[in-house]
């Protein structure tokens, strides 16, 4: 399967519609909970077929007579597998099981068989622990009926053949299938080129969102669900851009307002889940310039879900926001580092169906991703911009945003690319909301986690995900970096 990116924008697209440049909302009681597309989009024909499959394997239990070399039950502990067994092309492997708050105390090792020399990998371990991911308890996300526990996700690349042993430490949970995840095939040819740092780019004129523009897009073969995605980031970007343009700090600091955006005034618990998909944006003027100086950084290039190919059929519809973002919580993807940037893509769209198909989760759990060569990548669905509500740090999802850096970095240290690109991003997207990346910030437990439900916990604003969970994540290497990327990202936003 090809792993690449888009390298240009089509230029249709970009001349449907000058780039609005506000970042502003109504007034918090003017904004509805659901904004509703225009009557004529429910009509249009679907988005085009998009590839990607998964396999979905039950796994069965291993006793004494079992392959010896899955271990199963000879020192008596409860073992599941699989042996040897060909199967549809997959590039990602995890596990899950019926009830997502059983957790599986014990190991999970696999091995696969590469589609192109036919050899078989050594045995790979499988993250267990991967509980303290996921949506609030309080949210609808975090009640769905079609969540499942699961393990993290293994990046292996191009395999045809798989074989997985499960041993429990304590009784395993009751549903165990191995779910095997095919990314499908990228979007284009090239994969971008990380933006060069202090890129200066003029700021475009400030233009009205429009509803005929969004239509016309949908009706030349853009779907619903793909408009709505490119709608909410249409002041940052052309309907349909693969990457949203790095700015100077200057411009950004021109295009955007001073005060945070803060566009509901209920907390994200009361926030009801949108009935239909949100198509597009009412136009907002440019508020007038505060007088105080803003500590923004310089907005980095970001590569939109367009650009990497997410299947926006397979998320659940409409977006759900937080209030603020006071804090950004870094992790790794637990994913393993077999990977080139230019697969970058296709790893983002297997946690992606892993996540929403696998997991049960409405969208992809983190608001940004981070590769090994410093790329940003969109995340969950909603507006890179906006305050979206993820599902990355169990209980301290409301005003905050989660960053994946996609690797593991318990024993492996982070490439600088990604420190430094984590270091852009949170100063950016925290300077929009006055926050300083050297401060603290607090938050309140919505339960699940290491603290009482409705305690108040003080976090560093750019804080590991160990911090709110008992987890290795993002990694000890990777954690012992965020020391640096606070330095870093204060002096984007141009603090001393």
């Amino acid at each position: 399967m090809r792993h690449s990116l888009a390298s240009s924008i089509a230029a249709g697209c970009a001349a449907v519609l000058a780039l609005p440049v506000s970042l502003a909302a109504p007034a918090a009681a003017e904004v509805p909970q659901t904004l509703q597309p225009p009557p004529s989009l429910s009509a249009l024909p679907p988005a085009p077929d998009l590839s990607g499959a998964t396999q979905s394997l039950p796994l069965e239990p291993l006793t004494g007579d079992s392959d010896r070399s899955l271990g199963g039950g000879a020192d008596g502990t409860e073992a599941q597998g699989l042996t040897r067994l060909d199967v549809q092309p997959f590039s990602l492997v995890g596990v899950v099981w019926d009830d997502p708050a059983a957790a599986l105390h014990g190991t999970v090792q696999v091995r696969t068989r590469s589609a192109a020399d036919g050899a078989w990998s050594p045995w790979q371990d499988v993250e267990t622990h991967n509980d303290d991911h996921g949506a609030d308890p309080d949210t609808a996300e975090g009640a769905g009926r079609a969540l499942k526990g699961s393990t993290a996700p293994l990046w292996v690349g191009d395999s045809d053949g798989v074989e997985i042993r499960v041993q429990g430490e304590e009784p395993l949970p009751e549903g165990l299938r191995l779910e095997l995840v095919d990314p499908g095939e990228d979007p284009a040819e090239a994969a971008p080129e990380p933006e060069p740092e202090g890129t200066p780019v003029v700021a475009p004129a400030i233009s009205p969102v429009s509803r005929t523009a969004v239509a016309a897009l949908v009706q030349a073969g853009l779907g619903a669900a793909e408009a709505a995605v490119s709608a909410v980031n249409a002041q940052l970007a052309p309907y349909g851009a693969a990457w949203i343009p790095a700015l100077s700090k200057e411009a950004t600091e021109f295009t955007v307002p001073y005060a945070p955006y803060t566009p509901y005034a209920q907390p994200a618990a009361e926030l009801k889940e949108p009935a239909e998909e949100l198509a597009v944006l009412p136009a907002e003027a440019a508020p007038a310039p505060a007088a105080a100086k803003p500590y923004i950084g310089p907005r980095p290039k970001i590569i939109t879900r367009k650009g990497w190919g997410a299947d926006e059929r397979i998320r659940e519809k409409g977006f759900v926001y937080t209030k603020s973002i006071k804090a950004a919580f870094v992790h790794h993807s637990a994913t393993g580092n077999n990977y080139t940037c230019a697969q970058a893509p296709s790893v983002l769209r297997s946690i992606y169906r892993y996540h929403v198909l696998s997991s049960g989760w409405r969208d992809f759990g983190y608001n940004f991703a981070v590769d090994k060569c410093g790329n940003i990548y969109e995340g969950r669905a909603g507006g890179v911009a906006k305050p979206v509500l993820g599902a990355h740090t169990l209980g301290f999802n409301t005003n905050s945003m989660g960053i994946a850096v996609l690797g593991t970095f318990s024993k492996t240290t982070p490439p600088a690319a990604a420190v430094t690109a984590v270091a852009r991003l949170t100063a950016w997207k925290l300077g929009l909301h006055g926050v300083n990346p050297k401060g603290t910030s607090y938050l309140v437990s919505g339960g699940g986690n290491l603290y009482a439900k409705g305690k108040t916990v003080r976090f560093n604003a750019i804080a590991g995900h160990r911090d709110g969970f008992a987890t290795e994540c993002p990694g000890a290497r990777l954690y012992g970096k965020l020391g640096t990327a606070r330095v870093s990202s204060a002096k984007y936003q141009g603090r001393s």
